[in-house]
């Protein structure tokens, strides 16, 4: 039993089988594993134990894009100063149980040295590699999951909404400790996606919990001990904030700032994404992959990431050879032909990037606003189809994209065999003239400005939060978005702002809306839906309560049918087993999602790109970079300076 999911020609199989997988058989040279340089010193000096006493029983062997690397240099890139803390995910941070293979077709083990699937989709075992260990050397083990599962996923503290990739239909797995290696993972409901969830980024919660270290701050564990760790972290408040402010992780601020938190990372934090004018990190010594000669992984010794305001200097310096690689913020059409004119001054070329978004601009209007005028008229489909017909997109892919883009709504890819074509050009064409006939329908009345008064006699004003993210110009986007509304009556407002203000205002679900871009393109079209339903992950939150809802019914806000019937449709999505029922239950999907027409895209992105070192190798081009896709992160271990750093 199995199922593939097709792209571009390719055949992306999950790899779900009532068979076991088993990882890459070792060679012999096993017993003889070398190591940096920089270790070797280390463990002369008996700062660290023998290489061959840091590595797994079995170690995850990792297969070489060019060929066997050499050690040595420190990896230089680049990271927005506020909000960004995603870039270092994408960079430092995809460990998993499963991951993708090489050619990115089936899912594989990884930290899981094993892994089985029941018949009917409800029961996933896995069986961790042995002598796996956290960065400071201790064991990584069955408990460790465990304790992510009982002491942070089910508590209602520390977890009040569950994660959606570990739940299915509003109910969220059990997970059961069969021995110190093996745990298993149990559905009320079939959940024929699960293992491709987990190769994706949402994949990494049960492994980056280490019991060892953060019991200590967990009440069930240390109750008598918090009240002095709470006088030592007086901003924390209570338990909670404190064992949060310690796992300091991606999705929860603040974000990769505490380097004592142990990682199966293979760099670790020693300079934290705080205040400084850089993030640094170092290899991890007890890093768990060997290249095909058993040499341990990574090759790189350490990567700093300069902090920078502005994505134009983020540009200007990659021109002027400061930077081995970059991508985001300044992969786009803005900055196009500056970076390919200065690839000779800037010793790097460019790397195509396979995966493209389901779009590049879209209007994510706040559909549970705590303001009840608002949510009213923004849950009201006719007003978004308003507000999308009033939107000249051709004007702002000329203007703002320089021609690269074309005008759509959030959809799959017309590559993708579930293009919708409906879904993706429904409401596009340029139509001032009914989308003011729709809105005289629903605020039908003026100020002497001529701006709408909705029902209680005030202007209809959306505060709209823009921020500079992706180098995808969001605030020139915004300023002409902003004109299109006041033509047919409609006050919005701008509010600049940096993406770390965002993230706190979504998630106290205090925005009025902003403006993002969209997953579920190509590779994540059956795995994130966040943007076609109310679904939590990070960066969409048109309809958080809703979201939450659907994560688990005992948290949120119910939503009305219409929305129920869209998760409904999804959770079959989800429960489906075979290749055909997927693919119809996912077309059904869309349908009704396209139906619903919760979000207002304006334009399909066009191929992207990201800039490497000439002197760098073992990079793969075609790259698949998207949403949940935390890339390059999977394959950075291999990369190699070809030359000897300076």
């Amino acid at each position: 039993m199995g199922y593939q999911h097709r792209l571009r020609g390719l055949v992306v199989s999950t790899g779900l089988s009532a068979i076991t997988l088993i990882g890459a058989a070792i060679p012999a040279w096993a017993a003889d594993y070398r190591q940096a340089p920089m270790l070797d010193e280390q463990v002369k000096a008996g700062k660290l134990p023998a290489v061959n006493q840091r590595l797994p029983e079995k170690p995850y062997v990792e297969t070489m894009v060019d060929g066997v690397g050499k050690y040595g240099g420190t990896l230089r890139t680049t990271i927005l100063a506020n909000g960004d803390q995603y870039n270092l995910t994408r960079t430092i941070a995809n460990e998993l149980l499963v991951r993708w293979d090489p050619q990115w077709k089936k899912v594989m083990p990884s930290l899981a040295e094993e892994f089985k699937a029941s018949d009917d989709a409800t029961t996933y075992t896995f069986k961790l590699r042995k002598g796996l260990k956290w960065s400071d050397g201790q064991p990584f083990t069955a408990d460790d999951i465990m304790f992510w599962y009982e002491d942070v996923f089910m508590n209602p503290a520390l977890s009040p909404a569950k994660n959606p990739t570990f739940t299915v239909a509003g109910k969220p797995v059990k997970v059961t400790r069969i021995d110190d290696l093996t745990v298993e993972f149990k559905f009320d409901s079939p959940y024929g996606l699960f293992l491709q969830q987990l190769a994706y980024g949402q994949g990494h919660l049960p492994v980056i919990y280490p019991k060892h270290y953060l019991s200590q701050f967990h009440e069930k564990y240390n109750k008598d001990g918090i009240p002095a760790l709470l006088k030592a972290n007086p901003a924390a408040g209570d338990w909670v904030a404190l064992f949060n402010s310690k796992v300091s992780l991606t999705f929860q601020p603040p974000f990769w700032q505490n380097l004592a938190l142990p990682t199966l990372n293979p760099w670790i934090l020693t300079t934290p994404y705080a205040d400084s004018d850089r993030v640094v990190a170092t290899r991890n010594p007890y890093y768990w992959k060997v290249d095909t000669a058993g040499n341990q992984l990574p090759y790189i010794d350490g990567i700093t990431w300069a902090k920078l305001d502005d994505p134009q200097l983020m540009a200007l310096k990659m021109t002027s050879g400061e930077f081995d690689f970059a991508f985001r913020h300044i992969n786009n059409s803005t900055f196009k032909s500056v970076l390919f004119d200065g690839q000779k001054t800037g010793n790097y070329k460019f790397v195509d990037v396979k995966d493209l978004p389901a779009n590049d601009a879209v209007i994510l209007l706040n559909l549970n606003s705590t303001d009840p005028v608002k949510r009213k008229i923004f849950q009201d489909k006719d007003f978004r189809i308003a507000l999308s017909h009033a939107i000249n997109r051709q004007e702002i892919i000329d203007l703002v994209y320089v021609g690269q883009g074309a005008p759509a709504q959030v959809a799959v890819q017309p590559e993708h065999e579930l293009f919708n074509e409906r879904e993706a050009t429904q409401y596009t064409q340029y139509d001032p003239k009914a989308s003011a006939a729709l809105l005289d329908k629903i605020m039908p009345k003026k100020d002497a400005e001529g701006f709408r008064l909705n029902e209680t006699g005030k202007r209809f004003t959306i505060n709209f939060m823009v921020a500079d993210v992706f180098g995808l110009s969001y605030p020139d986007v915004m300023q002409m978005v902003q004109k299109y509304a006041r033509d047919v009556g409609i006050d919005i407002q701008l509010r600049t702002t940096d993406r770390a203000r965002l993230n706190t205002m979504w998630a106290a679900n205090e925005q009025d809306a902003y403006i993002w871009n969209c997953v579920g393109g190509l590779s994540e079209v059956y795995t994130d839906p966040r943007c076609y339903m109310p679904f939590q992950k990070a960066d969409i939150f048109f309809a958080m309560k809703w979201s939450e809802w659907y994560s688990n019914h005992a948290t949120g806000e119910e939503p009305p049918q219409a929305i129920k019937d869209l998760m409904a449709a999804y959770d079959k999505v989800n429960a489906a087993v075979t290749d055909d029922d997927r693919r119809q239950k996912m077309k059904d999907f869309l349908n009704l999602s396209a139906d619903n027409f919760l979000n207002i895209g304006i334009s399909r992105p066009m191929p992207k790109y990201m800039m490497t070192s000439t002197n760098l190798k073992n990079v793969v081009n075609g790259i698949p970079i998207t949403g949940n896709l935390w890339h390059p992160a999977p394959t950075l271990t291999q990369w190699y300076f070809d030359k000897p750093a300076k």
